[in-house]
């Protein structure tokens, strides 16, 4: 499972990253969504952790992109009370869940887990698809 998490504040990030490889999880920090979108096409990426709340490009905006050029990829969305409302909409947008900040190490890592076992189950489909699609039926 690689993850990439997307969020503006340094120290958070910096400290979520630490934690995540202590786990031995491949994750990827970026501080901005214009940056998420540049790692995404140029590396392979199953789960993006997205903070809400970033200047510039917000969550939703780059929630918006994500799912327009790599559909299968699954977003957990961070954010703070009160941008729950905005948590919400990117919920009906396509992210896989959100989560309140401060969140849990272990529940963070559950819902990455699942969200990744989402887009296998996914990729799998479109893999027997066009399997048989070019078997001629």
């Amino acid at each position: 499972m690689k993850l990439l998490l997307v969020d503006d504040e340094s120290d958070f990030r910096d400290t979520l990253l630490k934690r995540m490889q202590r786990r031995n999880v491949d994750v990827h920090g970026v501080e901005s969504g214009d940056k998420a979108l540049s790692w995404l096409d140029a590396n392979p990426i199953d789960v993006v952790i997205l903070d809400v709340r970033m200047p510039g490009m917000d969550g939703i905006e780059t929630l918006r992109e994500i799912k327009k050029r790599y559909p299968l990829v699954e977003v957990i969305m961070l954010t703070g009370h009160a941008s729950m409302e905005v948590a919400i909409e990117g919920m009906q947008m396509g992210a896989f869940d959100y989560l309140m900040k401060p969140m849990d190490m272990d529940e963070l890592l559950y819902k990455a887990e699942d969200a990744f076992k989402k887009k296998t189950i996914h990729e799998g489909k479109i893999d027997r698809m066009s399997v048989d699609l070019g078997a001629g039926g």
